[in-house]
């Protein structure tokens, strides 16, 4: 199972998804491949923000090996599953996809608000980190309910 997580900048939001979901498939010793994205190429090469490190590193988690990349239009056969963090993003990555593709793209609160097309809040300018960090921790954990046996 691949998954690729996918925000604006790559440097909050989708840093956190990513190593949120790479520990908990680590401790259901699922063979996943989890990656993270930006839709623009504005942090490309840079590191997470300090503010989404020092929040993952509360729980456990170091994404400092994680570098920022842009979004690719090879991602979408690449992956099996790409979550949004908003609907900008996702409606981005839509323009992007063919209708096949189209069915990997899905938004990542839904898999804990179903149908609600929820945006995860960018934390970047209000510093709602740690809010962020509750509400991907709980969908992560309904992605591997959802996809138990994948890997």
């Amino acid at each position: 199972m691949k998954v690729l997580m996918v925000c604006l900048g790559n440097i909050c939001r989708s840093p956190l998804a990513e190593g949120i979901l790479k520990k908990q498939v680590q401790e259901k010793g699922l063979d996943w491949q989890i990656d993270s994205a930006g839709t623009s190429g504005w942090h490309v090469g840079e590191l997470p923000d300090a503010r989404s490190i020092a929040t993952a590193k509360q729980y456990g988690i170091d994404i400092t090996d994680q570098r920022s990349r842009q979004f690719q239009q090879s991602d979408l056969d690449t992956f099996d599953l790409i979550l949004a963090m908003d609907t900008s993003n996702y409606n981005d990555i839509l323009r992007l996809a063919n209708s096949e593709q189209a069915t990997k793209v899905k938004m990542i609160l839904n898999f804990t608000y179903p149908k609600e097309n929820r945006s995860v809040p960018d934390p970047y300018y209000n510093d709602g980190f740690e809010t962020v960090y509750q509400l991907l921790d709980l969908a992560c954990g309904k992605i591997i309910e959802e996809y138990p046996n994948e890997s």
